[in-house]
């Protein structure tokens, strides 16, 4: 019940800032394009998302009533195409976006897509429950990603060094070995397993993990790493050990967690668009592309955006890796406690823009919602 309150509120509020985006759409808003070169230029990328096909100007013509003859239509798609936004492939009369066109369509002249009402409900639906388990969370946000937009959807887990640490506790292995669990506000958890040189006494080991929380609970994991030589210096010595070994593995203790943060869903859904039925050979670059974990977790992390809960646009060679110069990245990020983490969706170029925009900053919305400590 209380998720479903605070996502409907969270939808409502975002929902009236697209609809205020929407008013303002103006299809001259491109400085650089007259009102029929824009014009233009927005019914050859919608129609191109459509079909995946080159556009000409007699299907413009048929399907759009723009007040205007395929020969003028054909002269404004040449006058495009002289000034780097459409493309002429040398087999076909028809017209593609160029990376400078899908730009411009996305910043000036995309209109804003909202989710329906049942996909809004589906993802509250689909989500309820998961908030005290971030790892499932991560997990089915990227598999609805996927199913909804036919593309990748990836979800990057927040960074732990950002986080601030709720509780530590010490839970004994053996009589020499412990698992440390590191407890962060909003679900997060880390654990880690480390070994002491001397016999554990349970009774001693409670009362100076009680000082090290009174001690370290309420920073951030970077300010413990930073820190804590400082703030333990008048109990180091103190006869259970647990505080100097700490102090000798906090680098690793309090770092970040490199493995397991990226959850991605609906590779199948890519490997079915025309770009890879039509070229083969793609297939094995996008396999390769999903089994480099770390360089989508760093593409991630550099192309996150800037403001939670709204979503940005990294086109083909935006990325500046030649790796994935023909694919498209939209991301958001979302909050989750006092951490920041990122959703999006990877595909083609030829993507459905304005709805994947919808998605991910569904996503990010709901996301942001869930944390325990939020709502």
């Amino acid at each position: 019940m209380h998720l479903e309150i605070g996502i409907g509120k969270a939808f409502a509020k975002w929902h009236f800032i697209v609809n205020a985006q929407d008013k303002s759409y103006n299809a001259s808003a491109s400085s650089n394009l007259t009102e029929r070169e824009s014009t233009i230029l927005r019914l050859v990328v919608r129609s191109f998302i459509e079909t995946a096909g080159p556009i000409g100007s007699r299907y413009l013509a048929r399907h759009f009533s723009v007040g205007l003859s395929a020969a003028s239509i054909r002269n404004t798609m040449s006058d495009l195409e002289d000034l780097g936004y459409l493309d002429h492939p040398y087999t076909s009369a028809g017209r593609v976006p160029t990376e400078r066109g899908y730009r411009t369509f996305v910043d000036q002249l995309m209109q804003p897509l909202l989710l329906s009402s049942p996909e809004r409900q589906l993802l509250i639906d689909q989500l309820q429950g998961l908030s005290v388990q971030p790892d499932m969370l991560m997990r089915e946000c990227s598999r609805l990603l996927g199913r909804l937009s036919n593309l990748l959807g990836v979800v990057l887990s927040p960074k732990l060094a950002t986080g601030v640490l709720d509780r530590l506790e010490v839970v004994p292995l053996s009589s020499s070995r412990m698992i440390f669990v590191l407890s962060l506000r909003g679900g997060l958890v880390k654990t880690v397993v480390l070994e002491l040189d001397s016999v554990l006494d349970r009774n001693a080991l409670d009362q100076v993990v009680v000082i090290l929380n009174e001690r370290l609970a309420g920073l951030t994991m970077e300010e413990i790493r930073q820190t804590y030589a400082q703030r333990i210096d008048d109990i180091k010595d103190e006869h259970t050990g647990l505080v100097k070994l700490v102090l000798k593995s906090s680098s690793s203790l309090f770092s970040e967690q490199i493995d397991g943060r990226l959850s991605m869903a609906g590779a199948q859904n890519i490997v079915i668009q025309p770009e890879f039925v039509e070229q083969p050979d793609q297939v094995k670059t996008l396999v390769e592309l999903l089994e480099d974990e770390n360089f989508i977790v760093q593409l991630l992390e550099e192309k996150a955006g800037m403001k939670t809960g709204r979503a940005s646009a990294w086109i083909g060679s935006e990325m500046s890796e030649e790796k994935v110069d023909k694919y498209a990245l939209v991301t958001a990020q979302y909050q989750f406690g006092e951490t920041i983490g990122t959703v999006g969706v990877i595909g083609p170029k030829r993507m459905n823009y304005a709805r994947v925009f919808a998605l991910v900053e569904g996503i990010a919305v709901l996301m942001s919602r869930v944390d325990p400590v939020r709502h």
